[in-house]
């Protein structure tokens, strides 16, 4: 191929040489004609000088010959034979350089001709054989009047199209060996350089939009394999290829379509991985290759990882979510609210003068794991279901008796006959009431059913379980923000609650009246923040924890402190009798394991 090459250029010095040889010097006042030059591919092609041929006018005939010139000019007949405009008009202007019509004609001829040059530059923009034409018209030209204004814009047009033409096939060859140029060099700056010499120039257009086009196609082969970061920067450079038009964007949006489809998939494959048990190793992985190709803050993600986050702490539920669980026997379980994991300092506070050195030291307690608490206290119908399930006779029953209030005396007083099925003065119980009479054998006897039942873990909550749920988020010694409880409160101890018989507590909240002397029912209060009712009042309640005199070596991951074989356990949480001091958020009592009274119910929790 080199050869071919250096032969040919040769060929054509050798042409040029003999050309230049054979020409007669030229006459004074005319330009030397020389052969204009078209490079195609590998081969050199000459378009000869043109010379114009010799034409002998008779006398008495110019006049003739003139209107002969004119037909041919307007028939389009420039320069083909020796009866065509030009070699007329140019024997004309010889003959008589002064006849102004033969000039007027020789103008128009001038001017046919550049249109007819220019016609061909046009039409080379789709075939490269008019260039040809254009520099044959060009040769004609040069002879015919070189020094014409509009003659030399022509040849000016001319010489931006040869070089314009050279640009844009080292573009096209760019192009075809992948060179694109989208940093720098490669084809982009040769059709660019080809349009800042010949603006608007057709082949260096379509070469631009090859470029674009082979930048998008990459970036979809990019995006198909998922490296959309890559498919952004091919997008990006196609984008300064042809700015304003549609291309890249049409392609931004169906690589867009690509990447939330991939994105949907792995999201909906990482939420199927959830939903196996022991699945959220690998929804971590698949939440890993989502974000490699996610854009930031893309939704599917941030969902993604926050089911991962819930699963991680609370299985398939949410924090705050309310449900139940269904029982083999057709019923539901008692309602449960998730509790958000978390942390919090545990026991009673330096500046809590009414503490006791059981609350303390202070320590704190995190929970890596969510768990859902029983909205309210276990209720007399709940656990009746328990008992006509199974003919289990609590600890009441079986003894024959517990303690309940006496109204004439206003104190606790042992009375037989009551059990589970009474209320806090021994009379028949309300189904929505909080289940008395309960000791702490018979509170896990019901969780211990409810897992049967259910299939899930439900069990008495521990300690700090309780303490974390009753704070609800709150540092201070109340439940609530101050010292003198909110509205919403609850069923505590108030200055204006009233019995039936008119007794008033000689201990209470000032200032402070719910309404209610003895338990209310259920639910009746407002729920603290975490969505759980009665924590703090109502009825005091069983935790799964032994006793122990202080916190000192107490567990900090939440569980329950336990003793095999313990006799005591732990009560929690204020009451409808209790004295404010035991409304403390940090307060806590032992008392044995076989007590049932007036006051003291239970809640259950559930793993997740």
């Amino acid at each position: 191929m080199r050869a071919n090459r250096i032969a040919s250029l040769l060929l054509l010095a050798v042409m040029l040489i003999l050309a230049a040889c054979s020409r007669d010097p030229a006459p004074e006042g005319r330009a030397t004609r020389v052969p204009s030059v078209i490079i195609s591919g590998d081969e050199a092609a000459v378009v000869p000088a043109w010379q114009p041929p010799a034409i002998e006018i008779p006398e008495g005939r110019i006049d003739a010959v003139r209107v002969e010139a004119e037909q041919a000019l307007a028939a389009g007949r420039l320069y083909g034979g020796e009866r065509d405009a030009l070699p007329l008009l140019i024997a004309l202007r010889a003959q008589a350089p002064g006849d102004a019509p033969v000039q007027a004609a020789f103008a128009r001829a001038l001017q046919a001709l550049v249109a007819q040059g220019d016609a061909a530059l046009q039409q080379m923009d789709f075939e490269p054989e008019y260039l040809r034409r254009a520099h044959e018209t060009a040769a004609v030209a040069r002879s015919a009047a070189p020094d014409d204004p509009g003659i030399r814009a022509f040849l000016t047009r001319l010489d931006r199209a040869d070089e314009a033409l050279q640009f844009n096939r080292r573009g096209e060859s760019e192009l075809e060996a992948g060179r694109l140029g989208e940093e720098k060099g490669g084809a982009l700056a040769s059709f660019r350089a080809a349009l800042r010499v010949r603006p608007g120039d057709a082949r260096a257009l379509q070469g631009l939009a090859a470029v674009e086009s082979t930048m998008i196609r990459r970036g979809e082969e990019a995006a198909a394999r998922s490296e959309f970061e890559l498919a952004e920067r091919w997008l990006k450079s196609a984008e300064q290829v042809r700015p304003g038009m549609p291309t890249s964007a049409d392609a931004q949006q169906r690589i867009a379509a690509v990447r939330r489809a991939r994105v949907n998939e792995l999201r909906d494959s990482g939420l199927e991985a959830l939903r196996r048990e022991g699945g959220i190793p690998q929804a971590r992985r698949v939440l890993s290759d989502l974000l490699r190709i996610a854009a930031p803050g893309d939704p599917a993600a941030a969902e993604l990882r926050e089911r991962i986050d819930f699963a991680s702490h609370y299985g398939l539920f949410r924090p705050g979510q309310a449900f139940t669980d269904g029982l083999r026997s057709g019923a539901r379980g008692p309602q449960l609210v998730v509790v958000p994991h978390g942390g919090f300092r545990m026991g009673a506070r330096d500046e809590d003068v009414e503490a006791s050195t059981a609350e303390r030291p202070a320590h704190y307690v995190r929970f890596e794991r969510g768990f859902a608490m029983s909205r309210t206290e276990v209720t007399v119908g709940e656990f009746r279901r328990f008992v006509d399930a199974t003919g289990y006779r609590s600890r009441a029953v079986r003894r024959g008796h517990s303690i309940v209030y006496d109204e004439r005396s206003g104190n606790l007083a042992r009375r037989s006959g009551v059990d589970w099925r009474s209320d806090y003065v021994g009379a028949p119980a309300k189904e929505d009431l909080p289940v008395l009479h309960v000791s702490a054998k018979d509170a896990q006897a019901y969780a211990e059913w409810l897992s049967q039942q259910s299939g899930q873990r439900y069990r008495l909550p521990s300690e700090s379980e309780f303490e974390y749920a009753l704070r609800a988020g709150h540092e201070g010694l109340f439940p609530w923000f101050g010292l003198t409880p909110v509205a919403s409160a609850g069923n505590v101890t108030g200055a204006r609650d009233m019995s039936p018989s008119g007794r008033k507590w000689r201990n209470a909240f000032i200032g402070y009246g719910d309404g209610w002397w003895g338990p209310a029912p259920a639910g009746k209060s407002a729920a603290n923040a975490f969505g759980l009712h009665d924590l703090a009042g109502n009825v005091s309640e069983w935790v799964a924890d032994c006793w122990h005199d202080n916190y000192r070596r107490a567990p900090t991951d939440g569980e329950a402190w336990v003793n095999p074989g313990c006799r005591n356990r732990v009560m929690r949480g204020g009451s409808w009798l209790s004295a404010p001091a035991q409304v403390r958020s940090a307060w806590r009592l032992s008392v044995d394991a076989d007590t049932t009274n007036a006051r003291l119910g239970f809640r259950v929790v559930r793993d997740l």
